[in-house]
């Protein structure tokens, strides 16, 4: 039924190569059921992507991730290095890796894509707060992705809520046409006209389209300011610590999703604490 419907491919996600280190991650027993996720996934005949977001914590378990991909069958293995928000940031001090880990494990990737060939594709997005440039928002605010979610908001990205002053409409009230092309909130970062410097005189600012408005929120507390990422950003500096933070061993403990820990995120994102 669902391949009548067009579903042409299953992710699947994978927090480590091990059931021990992805069930600590995931604070959840879920390796043997992903395991069985993906026979039945293979069974059905979908093509399947094997997605792990890498961090400090497994980004020197990289080889054995993609020996996972190869196991299972996926014709896909999406290696995503963390993006600092939401409870990633909270985090942050655990899961930033060092410069050392992410050019050891790019390493890796680049040998292990040579000796699979074609069995496997590979893609390894490296964590743009070492690249000195940030990546586009959703390829482009407003340009390419609507995400709905549960309640009907219709989103330009998926953590877009967090950003003040911007209201996002419903698709229980209005359509998806008049959202796309008439919202306040679609359109305010669309095209160049909103960028501050040194965005707007950057030859490079329809490459990145002024970076990710959220990681430009939380990190300076203005959803119109460059992407502390860029290193032409006059908040750069941020950054900068960060990665320098990252070579530290943190002192307090992860802080894992929970009801209890909610109000964490809750002030880390600027939203009010819900019931």
């Amino acid at each position: 039924m669902l391949k009548e419907a067009g579903l042409d491919h299953i992710q699947l996600s994978f927090q480590d190569s091990t059931r021990e280190v992805n069930d600590f991650l995931s604070s959840t027993r879920t390796f043997d059921l992903k395991r069985r996720v993906a026979e039945l996934i293979k069974s059905h005949g979908f093509p399947m992507v094997m997605n792990c977001v890498i961090h400090r914590l497994n980004i020197d378990h990289v080889d054995r991730i993609i020996d996972l991909a190869l196991e299972i069958g996926a014709e896909y293995l999406e290696l995503a290095n963390t993006q600092y928000y939401g409870w990633a940031l909270l985090n942050r001090g655990h899961l930033i890796p060092s410069r050392e880990q992410l050019e050891r494990a790019e390493a890796v990737v680049a040998a292990r894509r040579a000796a699979i060939g074609n069995r496997l594709r590979l893609l390894f997005v490296v964590p743009d707060y070492f690249e000195g440039r940030p990546k586009r928002c959703m390829n482009g605010w407003g340009t390419t992705i609507l995400c709905v979610s549960p309640d009907g908001t219709a989103l330009p990205c998926q953590a877009a809520r967090m950003l003040p002053g911007l209201a996002f409409p419903s698709v229980r009230s209005s359509s998806v046409r008049k959202i796309w092309f008439d919202s306040p909130a679609f359109n305010r970062f669309r095209g160049e006209a909103w960028m501050p410097e040194p965005c707007r005189s950057c030859p490079e600012r329809s490459k990145d389209q002024g970076g990710c408005r959220c990681q430009a929120y939380l990190l300076t507390g203005d959803i119109g300011a460059t992407d502390p990422a860029c290193d032409k950003s006059p908040h750069h500096g941020i950054v900068l610590a960060a990665i320098a933070a990252g070579e530290r061993v943190p002192q307090r403990p992860l802080l894992f999703r929970s009801p209890d820990n909610s109000r964490h995120i809750m002030e880390a994102s600027g939203q009010p604490d819900g019931p």
